[in-house]
């Protein structure tokens, strides 16, 4: 199994290439624990989808870190990586920044080898995700059988500021569909809006390889309808939920146990450290993963 990362955001709500601040005592990264806790699930390699424009510092900081847990490798989330006759050209001239989650994905074809799990470079899923993940993985060989970890939306919310989550439609275990909602705060949960236990998607998926041509095609439909928008983005979940739509797909809900924690802003970071360090105290994790 492989374990896909993706790395290659700007953080702008953060402040700066929050891949490789550090978050543990020993400096550690919250990537390098989901490196860990992959390596512990028995996931046997890792892909970091970046961009090229910070590779060296990428390569320096984490990579070569990571790489003493599992095999690495790189993918590059480049603006002129499109399908077919589109490839080698960005189709808006004025796009700042590559085209989305599903697109990052759909990066690491050339890669990927073996069934893999995708999770965002800057969040903290725990040691169960990656272990139902892995169960899943080795137990559902279907080419087009997908799996997404679910996650309690009052479980996902910073206290400094909106966010935006995926929030799922189940029913038999089987997500039905996805609606993405934004502006989303901590205090609308138990006010009418939001009962908290909704599940929602935190972009942590187990798939097998045949997805990358599900998602070719979804990305070249995109690019036709949405391509001359220089903001528009292919996300990954929307992709997924449509091809669950057309049939095309059957994804399992995962739900977990562990507790996520992310650095959207740059406000919450004290707040990770704090609960790397009381997963540390409680026996969780070792003071120091290298």
């Amino acid at each position: 199994m492989e374990l896909v990362i993706l790395a290659a955001g700007m953080g702008s709500r953060y402040g700066g290439l929050k891949q490789v601040d550090p978050m543990g005592p020993g400096g550690e990264t919250v990537l390098d624990y989901a490196v860990y806790d992959a390596r512990r699930a028995g996931f046997s390699r890792v892909v970091f989808v970046i961009r090229k424009d910070f590779e060296d510092i990428f390569k320096e900081k984490v990579g070569s870190r990571c790489a003493r847990l599992l095999d690495v490798a790189y993918a590059y989330q480049e603006l002129t990586d499109l399908p077919g006759a589109l490839g080698g050209r960005p189709l808006a001239d004025e796009r700042p920044k590559p085209w989305g989650t599903g697109h990052a994905v759909w990066c690491a074809r050339h890669a990927v080898r073996e069934p893999f799990a995708v999770i965002n470079a800057d969040d903290f899923y725990g040691e169960d995700s990656f272990r139902r993940l892995a169960g899943f993985l080795k137990t559902n060989p279907g080419t087009t059988r997908y799996a997404m970890v679910g996650f309690r939306l009052d479980q996902t919310l910073s206290e400094h500021g909106a966010v935006s989550r995926g929030v799922a439609s189940v029913r038999d275990g089987r997500l039905v569909g996805l609606e993405e909602r934004s502006g989303i705060l901590s205090a609308d949960v138990g006010r009418g809006a939001y009962r908290g236990d909704e599940i929602v998607s935190m972009n942590c998926w187990g798939f097998q390889p045949g997805v990358f041509a599900q998602l070719g095609e979804q990305f070249a439909q995109f690019l036709v309808a949405r391509g001359a928008d220089p903001k528009a983005e292919f996300y990954l979940p929307a992709a997924i939920a449509s091809l669950v739509a057309t049939g095309q797909a059957e994804v399992e809900i995962l739900p977990t146990n562990s507790r996520w924690f992310g650095v959207t802003f740059r406000e919450d970071r004290p707040g990770v450290v704090k609960a790397i360090d009381g997963l540390i105290r409680s026996g969780g994790y070792p003071p120091s993963i290298f």
